[in-house]
């Protein structure tokens, strides 16, 4: 009983380094890597897809460029099967490994967060220039890609801000901008593609 024990400890911790080895983060040499902002275009109506017993109401377009400064994967919570995944995400100056070298940044509980000794950056712009999304691939080809990401990354992502809802009451819903944060300033984002952006 004891050998399988530690058998099963071993695989445990060989799966454990397996995960760590590939999402290991990179770390890219000083410098703005995404200058721009994300691109949204907010929609009059709409449109609803499903997923399961989960209706999503398209709320705006969105495509981006971005580094990845953080990256948590959720199997257990309410809303895992929908998106598994969730990225803080960087742009502008917030995209500077020489500006990042100075901020710790964490994620838990479909939360980002961040902490500084001294501003490198203004506050606000901190704020502006990143964001926490939490991802639903639109298939299963964005599925791998999402689970392929790494934190200092660039990534480019193009879908949908969702609100998501079921017939029981359970709510979702999106940002949409990146001008607010706290509670409800994360984004839900539909993703119909994602890639790597060579550095």
């Amino acid at each position: 009983m004891r050998r399988w024990s530690w058998i099963a400890l071993l695989v445990l911790l060989g799966w454990g380094a397996l995960g760590w080895w590939r999402h290991r983060p990179l770390h890219p040499l000083p410098g703005v890597l995404a200058a721009k902002a994300p691109a949204q275009m907010d929609l009059d109506q709409g449109t609803l897809l499903q997923r399961g017993d989960i209706t999503l109401h398209t709320r705006a377009h969105v495509a981006l460029t971005a580094r990845v400064l953080s990256r948590k994967d959720y199997r257990f919570d309410a809303g895992a099967d929908l998106a598994p995944t969730d990225l803080a995400l960087g742009w502008g100056r917030m995209s500077d490994s020489a500006v990042l070298s100075q901020i710790e940044i964490g994620q838990s509980s479909r939360f980002y967060h961040w902490h500084v000794d001294a501003f490198p950056i203004p506050r606000r712009e901190i704020e502006t220039s990143s964001a926490n999304m939490h991802l639903i691939p639109a298939d299963e080809a964005v599925r791998r890609a999402m689970d392929r990401v790494r934190a200092g990354e660039l990534v480019r992502i193009e879908g949908f801000l969702v609100d998501a809802s079921r017939a029981d009451g359970w709510r979702w819903r999106t940002s949409l901008t990146r001008e607010d944060t706290g509670n409800g300033a994360c984004e839900l984002v539909y993703v119909e593609a994602l890639e790597p952006v060579p550095l």
